[in-house]
């Protein structure tokens, strides 16, 4: 399970997730600072951290490191509530209480995603299964 981010490396991630390109500690800092007080070596070892943990990976460039996420805040806000989800010992039970949390806009959201993944087979049911091996002398 992906350990949730903490506030801190939420705010990080968040900036180089929008910024949808290899990101400076000083471009976040400069960022985060518009919010709050923060230092550079603190940015510096959230962002170090973050490469350790797998979030982003690191380019150097010069005396610095440029950092790029590895995936998406769709792919790791999907991994919170698939393993969240997971964890549950009534998932139907808890797919409903889900549901009934839903603002209209998420639900179109939902309805929305359920469409696509139907349209490209995605959906467990929809797509073509490989054909059986058929029985040959030897498997008999």
């Amino acid at each position: 399970m992906p350990r949730p981010l903490g506030e801190l490396e939420d705010a990080v991630m968040t900036r180089v997730w929008e910024w949808n390109r290899p990101v400076t500690v000083r471009e976040v800092l400069e960022d985060l600072r518009q919010d709050r007080s923060i230092a550079y070596t603190t940015v510096m070892t959230v962002l170090d951290n973050l490469h350790q943990k797998g979030w982003v990976r690191r380019e150097q460039e010069g005396r610095a490191y440029r950092y790029e996420a590895v995936s998406t805040r769709a792919a790791y806000s999907a991994a919170l509530m698939n393993d969240a989800w997971s964890e549950s010992d009534n998932p139907a039970a808890a797919l409903v209480a889900f549901f009934g949390m839903m603002s209209a806009e998420q639900t179109e959201a939902l309805r929305d995603a359920l469409r696509v993944t139907a349209l490209d087979g995605s959906r467990e049911g929809t797509r073509e299964r490989p054909p059986e091996p058929e029985e040959g002398p030897s498997q008999r």
